[in-house]
């Protein structure tokens, strides 16, 4: 009698103990599973630059532009029905002197002027002047700015980037273009699309390049 119930009570421990072992487990198992998973390091994407809107390939638009083109200024002529004398209500706006980049110290203005697809919505673009030093660095601030409001469904507009003072500071210059909603901050950097360069030189422009970028547009 004594020795069955001895078995008994060895058969109840070992039960006892096998159950707290598995409850044991569990309990790790448990823990281990509600541990706060080890951050990842922090990555960061490679900055990018904006295409350069400098060198266009024919044909094929540059963000929403159809055309961009640096300018001394503009005229305004008329589109038609292919009928000489029928005119539409919408001006064409026409680069004077497109393409140039390099420009005089008392240059009034540096132009863009542009053709869009025509906008289902309101847009604004815009534009900053920042000089870069003899690196290539851009500065911090711009010196000039401006912004256009293009109603819907127009396809051009221009720019006008007004001389900081007297004149224009010899030396070349970084230009970047934006484009947003109406309402929106204009100069913020997820709105830039594309940048353009010029030179000023109390020189003659021959030999003088606004140090355009190696890259070509894509």
């Amino acid at each position: 009698m004594g020795g069955g119930c001895s078995r008994a009570a060895f058969r109840l421990i070992t039960a006892l103990l096998v159950t707290a072992d598995l409850g044991f487990s569990y309990i790790m198992v448990e823990g281990r599973d509600l541990m706060v998973p080890k951050e990842q390091a922090t990555t960061e994407y490679e900055p990018t630059e904006s295409p350069s809107l400098d060198v266009q390939r024919k044909g094929i638009p540059q963000s929403l532009f159809t055309w961009i083109k640096m300018a001394r200024g503009y005229d305004v002529e008329w589109d038609t029905f292919g009928r000489k004398g029928w005119y539409t209500q919408d001006p064409r706006l026409k680069p004077i002197d497109p393409d140039t980049t390099v420009f005089a110290p008392d240059t009034s203005a540096v132009y863009i002027v542009f053709e869009v697809a025509p906008l289902e919505d309101p847009a604004q673009f815009a534009a900053q002047v920042f000089p870069l030093s003899a690196e290539g660095k851009a500065a911090e601030t711009a010196i000039v700015h401006d912004s256009l409001e293009v109603p819907g469904h127009e396809r051009y507009g221009f720019l006008e980037l007004k001389k900081p003072s007297d004149q224009w500071p010899s030396g070349k210059y970084l230009v970047k273009i934006y484009i947003t909603s109406l309402g929106q901050q204009p100069f913020h950097a997820v709105n830039q699309v594309g940048t353009m360069h010029f030179a000023v030189t109390d020189r003659s422009p021959s030999g003088v390049t606004p140090s355009l970028p190696n890259s070509s547009i894509r």
